[in-house]
């Protein structure tokens, strides 16, 4: 009998190609959303937020693959109750119906935000922890860190899954919620919960031309409109950036591995790339006639400078490895957007 795996918010950009990874591997996956997915898949329309909705979508699932969520760092504190109504609250109303349910494995998607910034080594001084940047600091576009003993500038490095959770923004306190919801409900129940936690993931079907959107998404919109990216700070800033194909893989590894993995994962590359690159690579990659991309200096009190991943655990524990190359990918995101326009 085929494996039935629920996957809420299943038609958006990662959710869907995580549905597409679940039949490739011949896994039967029920999809939760609000919008209908394709015609030949079984979905319940709904909110994750509708008890009834949830309770009906995961009658005969054994496996729950959670992605439903409001994403991106948000426009202002106004957005705060949508981000705690959907991802907080919703996944607060999946954990309670799956006590009832058949499903007896939950993979969160959790996020690299929960992290706040990455990790910072001092020469004199060794791992340091690093506070939120101040105004002023921005302001003077003094972006990167400094020792806090010292005054000397510090060195990134890759965060691993052990690090101080610090989020520092609305989204990343309610990914961080999410996680502490699930880890609960699997002391009180016994299911295991796998949270992947999500580096800054690109590729087609990325959302377009709204605030929410990610970094890849706004800079090839841009470009696709025939305006010039305009890259925050200098464009220093590093990031791991992640083919939504290698999430999707990353997904069904940690809902099929014989072993149920309990804690949390890293989901990335490997590879920190700085922003500016990012916008480069684009324009080099597939817009080469529109403009070149643009450093403004400007920032968002809300963003980290560093965060990058250590990848080594998810290797060890799912046999997972990214191996989506990033410039094929960064053209195939182009032609996405192309096509979308």
């Amino acid at each position: 009998m085929t494996t039935r795996v629920l996957v809420t918010g299943g038609a958006g950009f990662i959710g869907s190609h995580i549905v597409e990874a679940a039949l490739a591997a011949g896994l039967d996956p029920i999809v939760l959303d609000r919008r209908s997915p394709r015609p030949d898949l079984e979905y319940v329309i709904g909110d994750i937020r509708d008890a009834n909705v949830v309770a009906r979508a995961l009658s005969t699932a054994e496996l729950v693959c959670h992605q439903a969520a409001m994403v991106g760092l948000g426009v202002d504190l106004d957005d705060m109750p949508h981000y705690v109504a959907h991802n907080d609250f919703g996944t607060a109303v999946l954990l309670r119906a799956m006590r009832r349910s058949p499903a007896r494995r939950l993979v969160l998607a959790s996020s690299m935000v929960v992290y706040g910034e990455g990790r910072y080594l001092c020469a004199d001084h060794g791992t340091v922890p690093v506070p939120p940047r101040s105004l002023a600091d921005l302001q003077n576009g003094r972006f990167d860190p400094v020792c806090g003993s010292c005054g000397r500038r510090l060195a990134p490095g890759p965060v691993s899954e052990d690090a101080l959770l610090d989020p520092r923004n609305v989204y990343a306190a309610t990914k961080l919620h999410q996680e502490h919801l699930a880890r609960t409900f699997s002391r009180e129940t016994g299911i295991p919960v796998t949270a992947l936690r999500y580096h800054n993931v690109y590729g087609p079907r990325m959302p377009r031309s709204t605030p929410y959107a990610g970094v890849a998404a706004l800079f090839a919109d841009a470009l696709a409109s025939g305006r010039a990216p305009r890259v925050f700070e200098d464009g220093a800033q590093l990031r791991d950036f992640v083919h939504v194909r290698d999430v999707g893989r990353a997904n069904l590894l940690a809902l099929t591995a014989p072993r149920p993995v309990d804690g949390a994962l890293n989901v990335s590359s490997g590879t920190p790339r700085s922003v500016g690159e990012l916008a480069e690579t684009l324009h080099r990659q597939a817009y080469s006639r529109a403009p070149a991309p643009v450093v403004t200096g400007e920032f968002r009190p809300g963003d980290v400078r560093h965060v990058y991943a250590d990848p080594s655990r998810a290797e060890r524990e799912l046999g997972f490895a990214a191996v989506e190359d990033f410039r094929a990918g960064i053209a195939e995101l182009a032609e996405d957007m192309r096509l979308a326009a």
